[in-house]
């Protein structure tokens, strides 16, 4: 997971300041949805489903800029819906910039070239394009014919421009494992910054008609096996603890706190894949938040899930020195 020194310097302090504070609960990442529309329909996505009403708001660069401000992270996550659908997104980028937060704009490649018009390269930006196999697994997953060729594309074109970029892939019960590592190396030659891989979360909105989400052993037999064949110079932006985590190697329970989420419709909890509560500031969200109600053995939503914005947070959280020693040889690397 390439970083530049200026935004390591920036996740680094803001971690040790608040260990050295002792506060008990504090977020590493905001999921900021500055709207919940999306022009795709992928298949194995819950926020698409959600009430129709919900979906159709959309937040000011100043309300996305007040949460930034509200949480205090180090770093955010403009997730979505799509979030190039945002008429404003270009402003809401760069006041998160002039911030120096790092920030990772999520995207399915299809509206690029409207981002590339109005935002600068900067080290504390990366686009992240979600590609969740080669073509056909792509296309399947997102319900549309050539939104792998867009993506692809996409990635070569923000290279050339100077961009960072990452690309975040999601493995389900029937992804293919030789598939996911040739994707894998693929993306090291197109020289993406880093892959951000994770198990799908069984949202309770998709038609349960649809077996798409592998059980706990079914992801850590599936990334074992990825992993092997893929190789040992992919560059993963997850850290080596979560790709750890992924093997079946560790043990963690997820840090639901560590990535709070705001969307059009407040804050909103436990986490970023359910949603329990609306919350109007989030001050409320994380004194009023039952956080002993979830997590794996603890809530039967949470059998599954083994999501990098439950558990990444906590690899960082409980990093001994070992820990923190290879998360920053592979952020140098």
């Amino acid at each position: 997971m390439r970083q530049p020194l200026p935004v390591l310097w920036q996740l680094s302090n803001y971690v040790a300041r608040k260990k050295f504070q002792g506060e008990e609960r504090y977020p590493m990442v905001l999921m900021l949805e500055p709207t919940l529309k999306c022009n795709l329909t992928c298949t194995g996505c819950g926020k698409i489903r959600q009430d129709e009403e919900m979906m159709h708001g959309m937040m000011t660069v100043q309300e996305c800029l007040d949460a930034v401000d509200e949480c205090g992270v180090p770093a955010v996550s403009l997730a979505g819906g799509e979030p190039l659908v945002h008429p404003e997104i270009d402003k809401i980028v760069q006041g998160i910039i002039d911030r120096r937060k790092m920030v990772m704009l999520c995207t399915n490649g299809i509206l690029l070239d409207r981002a590339l018009e109005k935002i600068r390269p900067s080290p504390y930006f990366s686009f992240v394009f979600h590609i969740d196999g080669l073509r056909e697994h792509h296309d399947k997953m997102v319900e549309r014919e050539g939104v792998y060729d867009i993506v692809i594309e996409g990635i070569r074109k923000s290279k050339r421009a100077g961009y960072r970029v990452a690309t975040n892939t999601t493995l389900y019960k029937d992804s293919d494992a030789d598939e996911i590592a040739q994707l894998f190396r693929l993306l090291m030659e197109l020289d993406v910054d880093g892959v951000i891989v994770s198990p799908a979360f069984s949202y309770e909105e998709v038609d349960s008609s649809f077996d798409i989400f592998p059980t706990r052993e079914e992801a850590i037999q599936l990334f074992r096996t990825i992993h092997e064949k893929a190789g040992s110079n992919i560059r993963y932006w997850n850290t080596p603890q979560y790709i750890d985590f992924l093997k079946g190697e560790r043990e963690y329970q997820c840090t639901p706190w560590g990535n709070p989420t705001r969307d059009p419709n407040g804050w909103k909890g436990p986490c970023y894949l359910l949603t329990d509560g609306r919350y109007s500031s989030f001050e409320d969200l994380m004194e009023k938040t039952p956080w002993n109600n979830y997590g794996y053995g603890k809530n039967p939503r949470c059998a599954k899930c083994m999501m990098h914005c439950g558990y990444e947070a906590t690899t960082i959280l409980e990093a001994g020195p070992m820990d923190m020693f290879k998360m920053m040889s592979s952020t140098l690397s």
